[in-house]
């Protein structure tokens, strides 16, 4: 999942399909690229979990889906929770010692 929401382009069709379902030719419009590359990306996003699309006629619409994003929220406050405990304790070594000397000195 991170790996597709790596690519610049497609946080860009992410940020679109935030404020509802679009088309390809939607998502396309604002991306100076081919339908076909933007067919290549949105591949990726489906594969990942973020987005799924449905076919109906000529027109295919994308969504994005909001359990994938919900697991990442999740794996990303974990993550924050456990950095926010080491500085914590940092901190609390930094206070009960003062004194001691700059490493870098």
């Amino acid at each position: 999942m991170f790996q597709a929401l790596a690519d610049p382009t497609r946080r860009v069709m992410i940020e679109r399909l935030s404020r509802g379902p679009a088309s390809v030719s939607e998502l396309a419009e604002p991306l100076s690229m081919s339908l076909p590359a933007v067919m290549q990306h949105l591949s990726v996003l489906e594969t990942s979990g973020l987005v799924r699309s449905e076919k109906a006629g000529r027109v295919r619409t994308c969504r994005l889906e909001p359990t994938a994003l919900r697991t990442a929220e999740r794996w990303i406050a974990e993550r924050r929770a456990s950095w926010e405990r080491c500085f914590d304790r940092l901190g609390e070594y930094l206070a009960e010692h003062p004194d001691e000397p700059d490493p870098k000195e």
